[in-house]
Formats: C-alpha cells, sequence, structure tokens
C-alpha cells in the first residue's frame, strides 16, 4: 500500500499530489503496455480471423485502460496542462508507457480553463506555437483526443539529468556533418548479401562474443535476428533529407561495430542506428545493439555494441537515435530511472536520444523517421516537435491509426 504521488513543477511553483497506491499505478501501467503491444503476440494456433478479432478486442480494452491510467496520474492537473510541453521523470511500470498515447484527462468543469496562471510559465514558447507545431490535430481520427495531440512529450530519466546534459553541453563546439546511419546489418551467413563463397574459406567456429550474444537475445526474449529490411528505405530516405555532402550511410557490412566505434563517428550531429537492440534485465552489462555479425565471406564476427562500449564512446552527437526494438527500457534503479541504452548515450556525450518502448514495426518505423528527419531538415524543427509532428501526422494514417505504430518511440534528454 506504499503511496505515489505527483510532482508538479513549473518555473514558478512546485506542488505535490497524493496518488493510488504504487502497486495500484503499476498494474494499471503493465497493462496498458501489454495491450498496447498485443500486436507482437503470436499465440500458437491463432487464425488471421482469431488475430482480427483479438486485436479489434484489445483496442476497444486499451480505450478503457489507457482512460483509467490517465485519470489517475494526470487528474490532479487536468486543469493545469493547457497545451504546454510535458516533461515526464517516472518510475517503474510507467517508464515503459508512451505518455503521448494516453488520452488528454478531462478538465473538471468546475475548475475549467488552464488554471492558475502562474503555471503557464512552462508552456511552449510563442515560436513554438506560431509554427503549427502545437496546433491541435482533427480529433475526428481518434476514439479519444491523446495527449500527444496537444502536448510535445519529454522524457527524463532522473531529476536531476537535465541539469548535467546542460552543464556537459555548455561550450562544447558543434560537430561538423551532418548525419552517420548505421542501418540494415548483415546477422546471417544464409543472407543473400554475402554471395558465393567457398565454404573451405569460411571459419564456422563459434566465438565467445557470439555465445555471448545468443545468451543476452534468449534472456531478452529474442531467438533470432531477422533482416530488417525497411531499414535500408529508412537509411536512403534520411540521406536524402539531410543537409550537406559527407554524410555518412553504413549498410550491409559496413554497418559494423568497428564503424560504431570508431573515431569517425564523433564528427556527427545526428546518429542513426536501424537495426536490433537487446535489453537484457537478467544482466544488464550484456544490453547492446546488434550490428552486423558476419564479414562479406561469411566469416562470424563480433557485432555486439555491448553497454559498456557505448558508455566509452566521445560523442559529439546532439541527437541520437535507436530505430531499433526496445532500446528505451532497461534494468530498473529506483529513483534514477532505467540504466539502458539511453543512459549509455548520454554518458557518451549525446543530450538527447529518440529510443523505442517496444518492438516496433519495420514499415511503420521507417515511415516515423521519413517524417520525423523530414520535420527536422526540412521544416527546422526541435527533435522533440519533429517527433511529435511526425507521430500525429502518421496516426491519420489508414491502418496505422493504433497507438502500437505510432507512439513507441520517445524522446528522452534535453528538449531544447
Amino acid at each position: 500500500n506504499e503511496r505515489s504521488f505527483l510532482w508538479s513543477v513549473t518555473p514558478s511553483s512546485f506542488r505535490s499530489y497524493a496518488l493510488p497506491p504504487r502497486a495500484e499505478l503499476e498494474t494499471a501501467a503493465r497493462r496498458v503496455y501489454e495491450l498496447l503491444t498485443a500486436r507482437n503476440q503470436r499465440p500458437n494456433g491463432e487464425t488471421p480471423a482469431q488475430r482480427a478479432v483479438r486485436l479489434l478486442e484489445t483496442d476497444a480494452e486499451y480505450d478503457e485502460a489507457a482512460t483509467r491510467l490517465s485519470r489517475m496520474l494526470l487528474g490532479p492537473v487536468a486543469n493545469q496542462l493547457g497545451a504546454k510541453r510535458l516533461v515526464i521523470v517516472s518510475e517503474g511500470a510507467l517508464q515503459y508507457v508512451p505518455f503521448g498515447a494516453l488520452p488528454t484527462p478531462e478538465v473538471s468543469p468546475t475548475e475549467g480553463g488552464d488554471g492558475d496562471p502562474e503555471m503557464r510559465s512552462d508552456s511552449a514558447s510563442d515560436d513554438e506555437a506560431t509554427d503549427g507545431r502545437l496546433a491541435s490535430p482533427s480529433p475526428a481520427v481518434d476514439r479519444f483526443l491523446p495527449l500527444i495531440a496537444s502536448h510535445e512529450i519529454v522524457s527524463l530519466p532522473s531529476a536531476s539529468a537535465l541539469a548535467v546534459l546542460r552543464e556537459d553541453l555548455a561550450g562544447r563546439i558543434t560537430a561538423p556533418r551532418a548525419v552517420a546511419v548505421l542501418a540494415d546489418p548483415v546477422f546471417r551467413i544464409d543472407d543473400p548479401r554475402i554471395g558465393d563463397v567457398n565454404p573451405e574459406g569460411r571459419d564456422d567456429g563459434q566465438r565467445g562474443d557470439e555465445a555471448e550474444i545468443e545468451r543476452s537475445g534468449k534472456e531478452s526474449g529474442v531467438t533470432e535476428f531477422r533482416r530488417l529490411r525497411f531499414s535500408r528505405m529508412e537509411a536512403d530516405a534520411i540521406a536524402t533529407l539531410a543537409p550537406g555532402e559527407r554524410n555518412l550511410s553504413a549498410t550491409d557490412f559496413a554497418a559494423s561495430r568497428d564503424t560504431a566505434t570508431g573515431s569517425e563517428l564523433s564528427h556527427y550531429r545526428v546518429l542513426h542506428f536501424a537495426t536490433h537492440g537487446l535489453l537484457n534485465s537478467q544482466h544488464p552489462e550484456l544490453s547492446g545493439i546488434v550490428l552486423s555479425l558476419v564479414d562479406e565471406r561469411g566469416n562470424p564476427r563480433d557485432g555486439f555494441l555491448r553497454l559498456h562500449d557505448i558508455y566509452n564512446l566521445e560523442l559529439g552527437a546532439d541527437l541520437v537515435v535507436l530505430s531499433a526494438c526496445q532500446t528505451a527500457l532497461g534494468k530498473e534503479i529506483r529513483g534514477e530511472g532505467l540504466v539502458g541504452l539511453t543512459r549509455g548515450f548520454m554518458y557518451a556525450g549525446a543530450p538527447r536520444v529518440v529510443a523505442s518502448l517496444w518492438s516496433v514495426d519495420d514499415r511503420a518505423t521507417a515511415e516515423l523517421m521519413k517524417r520525423f528527419y523530414a520535420a527536422m531538415f526540412i521544416e527546422g524543427m526541435r527533435p522533440a516537435a519533429a517527433l511529435r509532428a511526425a507521430q500525429t501526422s502518421l496516426r491519420r494514417e489508414k491502418g496505422w491509426e493504433s497507438p502500437y505504430y505510432w507512439a513507441g518511440f520517445t524522446l528522452q534528454g534535453e528538449w531544447r
């Protein structure tokens, strides 16, 4: 029956509100996450017709569960939200919930408006409000209006993280090149990109790093690394949108651990990884990003960018995008958020990280990322606003209305 509290913080106020017991919040948050990720479940023997019925039922149940969780968490401050940017620091199972996919809590008619005027100072700046980034889309596509429709939403791993990030950024020289993309690695020896190779010249022995990645995959619930074909389309779209001529597009065998740990990456303002990620809650040190596991001749090679490798990087990037599966998750350290890949990249010098909360749909992710980079590079939006613009546009698309397709990515860190 441990109590939970909601802390509402703005530049001019600090307030606390009692919430339901922690166990009740955890149960509600986990249920919302289970319903959001129902499309990743493949029950044995389920027919296409049965799957369609199951998803209709889970979508309807999600509406109810998400509404209940939103009221539990945000009901006390519903009249204060307005169209402000929301910066979320959460604990436990709540870190798995994309707040942007929760419905906007109802404002009590007795409170009305945007609440206490002193709470308005945390709203987005005038230049952000006038360029359309905070304009609400038509609610016609929604069964309810999600928070992302009216709010830019950012997550922080802990309350102290922002001050540390800003201190580290002070006086830092901007990296000279725009984007480095590592995408569409080669995972298997039967990949057609390897071609015909004399088997006698192939090293088929298993090395220690292979056993390590297999172990981490099993402990993370990943039994195989399938090719993410749409990640190539994702890389090509980013290359087309990125400014300048000295950008890096490392695909196929070049999407390697050697490329990721090389000094060249420090010259890029944006780093984009489009591949598989492993978040090992049993052994967090075995979390990492999976890059090419074989070379051009089909020989196995170390393609596992481990958590300690990430901590040891020296980055000049303003943004790291982890377009991979479950990259925002990690082992919970109470009071300090999730010690996962995002924290590793922040430690290595990146003030903001875009990462996923669940195994995202390959095709939808490629489309989301294309819109995200177009918003940044063509329309000049900041990353947090660009992610919101991409998500709100994708959720309008027929067939992709479910939050499963557009809500899986969150921005953590500095929003400026």
